[in-house]
């Protein structure tokens, strides 16, 4: 999996405002509300899983916070943008601006509620080095901490998605 910036390079104040431009709503950037994103989204014909890792629609978000919003709304991946309800993307978007609050306050990405933590569960804490519970990244074939069905993974776009099939099957 790509790890990182996918390039860096120094640019004008021009060039900056260019890319600024062309970006789509970052829920980490307070003046952003979520409706550039969902003026795409809601006419897009393109899985939502796509569209959240497409930096115009919404910037910053990255793999692991995809995977998770997606499982914590129970939102199967290969939904059609344009069949998200609004009530649903209006909740996933408040998800995502608090995820990515409390990833930045505390360094690490936590996407587990407290009724899966390792304590709650009686489980062993996740060891991976980007550190932090999660409910499907990277778990491919183990058990949902949710449901018990295996976690699915698949390459989407060049990157590999994960998913519970049975916690967000196609509705």
């Amino acid at each position: 999996e790509l790890r990182g910036p996918q390039w860096c390079r120094l640019i004008t104040d021009e060039a900056r405002a260019e890319v600024m431009a062309k970006s789509g709503d970052d829920p980490i950037r307070p003046e952003c509300d979520g409706e550039k994103a969902w003026a795409k989204l809601s006419r897009s014909g393109r899985s939502i899983a796509s569209l959240l890792m497409d930096q115009s629609v919404t910037a910053g978000v990255g793999n692991i916070y995809r995977a998770e919003v997606l499982f914590r709304h129970r939102l199967n991946p290969f939904k059609e943008g344009r069949t998200v309800s609004r009530r649903t993307w209006n909740a996933v978007w408040a998800d995502l601006v608090e995820l990515l609050r409390l990833g930045v306050r505390d360094g690490r990405i936590d996407t587990v509620r407290d009724q899966h933590l390792p304590e709650a569960m009686g489980r062993e804490p996740r060891i991976d080095r980007h550190g932090g519970e999660v409910y499907v990244y990277r778990r491919a074939g183990l058990p949902c901490l949710a449901c018990g069905t295996p976690i699915r993974t698949q390459l989407l776009e060049g990157r590999n998605l994960y998913w519970c099939p049975r916690c967000q099957r196609r509705r």
